[in-house]
């Protein structure tokens, strides 16, 4: 069919009214979505690399130390472990001279004797010299070794045969010395009771050979060792790094055990670390360059970059993409999200119910099945079959079971009807802190002292009258102490505070009872939920407490911890009440 022109021209006219406006709403969606897109991207990215960024410092400014201990323990390892094993050899060394005195030993010794108990030595240890027989007095008679001449000499005045006389312990390892050859060595001495006299036999070893053993257990590459005195004069070393008996540039006096430090030496920065023998005062010295000893930091630091790199990049190219994919399906996710949003909602109700329902039944049916069961031992105390003997104190005693079943019943019904009912407050003007003190002050009190539970009252006097529905508010002050009594096992105190905070009045109700978890406070407020023991609580006096403070524009916060009580803050609005022109009081 055709049509005239004036209708035809408002067609056009509202079908293009129509086109623009659809133009208008898509172009506004996309420039919608386009800055949600760029707000996502810009947040996505911030949240992840803001992480990585605060991880590569973490890792310099603490990390760094981390491995550099690591490294300082690595060579301090290595260090005992070789002190361990130079112990071992001293100790070797001075059982072999010991054994010398179980085979065929004559007094004095004879020059053969000695030169077997050279080559006995010898069989031992190459680093075995010579070995002497000092008697009582302090003379060398027995001796062999390329050092003949050593034969007769006196070695009373010699500091190491006095210390070895003197000391409880019958032997004795000396440092590097010259001695009578002028040549370095050191000496193992041995004391031993032989027909009423003491005497001694003593073997000085090679320091070159024993620095053969140090630098055949080293190891590791990289690493030099040395052994000093206390006086810090080597004691073994290599050529490379020092003479013996010269003083070397380790400053160990006053320490003891195991320890490391840095420091610069001629060849560059090292790591040294040291460790005390037990059998003479000597010290191991390991020395690394740091390039080493921190190599395992290096290449921590090196991983840690090239990661954090090739994350950001990865990061930053999966922001890009998974963002715009999102804003292609964002739209249709949106109609979907609304109706997910109505059925969640809807089953969150029905789930609310079950729980309450629930509740219900549990509470109601513990009365009831008292009731059924004292009902049953009251009708077998009339039935003769049983034989019982029904007194009426004895049925009263049931009854009276049954009637505080009854009540409890009752008073979980009463409690459920105030809590749906949820009726409108009666506001009048009150003060909290006498409200307060009405609550606790007589009977209560009272009960308190006798459980040892010692109440404290800490009001602010300044606190004005604000509208309060009285007797709900005294309700929910009984509620929260008597929880708070509860709460306490043994003796403990509850304080009662109150305070004008940020133009808001707040009534604090603290114990010293066992507190509660994060999972148990998130529970607290629902219907029928308690933390008491079966048959002490309804769970719904907290229920109602918080109905009747949220129906007088307040709320309650709640602070507990296990073991350290709990703290219910009831916080009110300083409301007043005017007076109308009919004389009634209005809000």
């Amino acid at each position: 069919m055709r049509e005239n022109g004036p209708r035809s021209g408002r067609f056009i006219f509202q079908e293009n009214q129509a086109v623009s406006s659809s133009t208008l709403v898509k172009h506004s969606t996309f420039e919608h979505y386009r800055r949600l897109r760029r707000l996502i991207q810009t947040g996505l990215l911030i949240a992840y690399l803001i992480p990585l960024l605060f991880i590569f410092l973490y890792f310099h400014f603490q990390s760094i130390p981390s491995l550099k201990e690591t490294g300082k323990m690595n060579l301090t390892l290595i260090a005992e472990s070789q002190r361990n094993t130079l112990d071992l050899f001293l100790q070797e060394r001075v059982m072999n001279i010991f054994n010398l005195f179980h085979s065929d030993f004559n007094l004095p010794p004879s020059a053969d004797e000695m030169y077997s108990f050279l080559l006995n030595l010898r069989q031992m240890s190459e680093a075995f010299v010579d070995v002497g027989f000092i008697n009582h007095q302090g003379i060398q008679s027995g001796y062999s070794g390329p050092f003949s001449y050593l034969r007769g000499k006196d070695y009373s005045d010699e500091f190491w045969f006095k210390t070895l006389m003197s000391q409880d312990r019958n032997y004795y390892i000396t440092d590097i010395y010259l001695g009578f050859r002028q040549e370095p060595h050191f000496t193992i001495a041995v004391r031993q009771l032989v027909e009423g006299r003491q005497i001694v036999l003593r073997a000085t070893l090679d320091p070159e050979r024993f620095y053969q053993f140090l630098h055949h257990i080293v190891r590791d590459k990289g690493t030099d060792s040395q052994v000093i005195n206390h006086e810090g004069q080597y004691q073994l070393v290599s050529p490379q790094e020092g003479k013996l008996l010269s003083p070397s540039p380790y400053k160990l006096e006053g320490t003891a055990g195991y320890g490391s430090f840095e420091m610069r030496t001629d060849r560059g920065p090292s790591l040294v670390a040291f460790a005390w023998l037990n059998e003479v005062p000597w010290a191991v010295v390991v020395k690394q360059p740091l390039d080493l000893a921190y190599r395992e930091m290096y290449q921590a630091r090196k991983v840690l970059l090239t990661t954090t790199g090739l994350l950001m990049g990865g990061l930053i190219l999966a922001v890009f993409l998974v963002t715009n994919r999102l804003m292609v399906r964002a739209q249709r996710l949106e109609a979907e999200r609304y109706e997910l949003q109505s059925q969640l909602i809807h089953a969150g109700k029905l789930l609310s119910v079950g729980e309450l329902a629930a509740g219900i039944a549990h509470e109601i049916n513990n009365p009831l099945q008292i009731i059924a069961s004292e009902s049953g031992v009251i009708r077998d105390l009339f039935d003769p079959e049983f034989g019982l003997d029904p007194k009426p104190a004895t049925i009263l005693e049931e009854i009276d079971v049954i009637e505080q079943a009854v009540y409890r019943a009752r008073d979980i019904t009463q409690k459920l009807l105030r809590f749906a009912r949820k009726s409108e407050p009666k506001l009048v003007m009150g003060d909290v802190n006498r409200l307060l003190a009405q609550v606790v002050d007589g009977f209560i009190e009272k009960e308190l002292n006798v459980s040892n539970i010692t109440v404290v009252r800490d009001f602010a006097p300044e606190i004005p009258q604000i509208a309060l529905d009285l007797d709900q508010t005294r309700q929910v002050f009984l509620n929260i102490i008597n929880n708070a009594r509860d709460a306490i096992a043994g003796s403990g105190t509850i304080t009662l505070s109150s305070q004008i905070h940020n133009g808001q009045v707040r009534i604090a109700i603290t114990d010293t009872g066992k507190g509660m978890t994060v999972e148990q406070i998130e529970k607290i407020f629902l219907p029928f939920y308690t933390t008491k023991e079966v048959g002490k609580g309804t769970g719904l006096g907290l229920s109602i407490s918080l109905s009747i403070v949220e129906s007088m524009g307040g709320r309650i916060e709640v602070q507990s911890m296990p073991g350290a009580g709990s703290s219910f803050i009831i916080i009110l609005p300083m409301t007043q009440l005017e007076v109308a022109g009919n004389g009634t009081e209005q809000q």
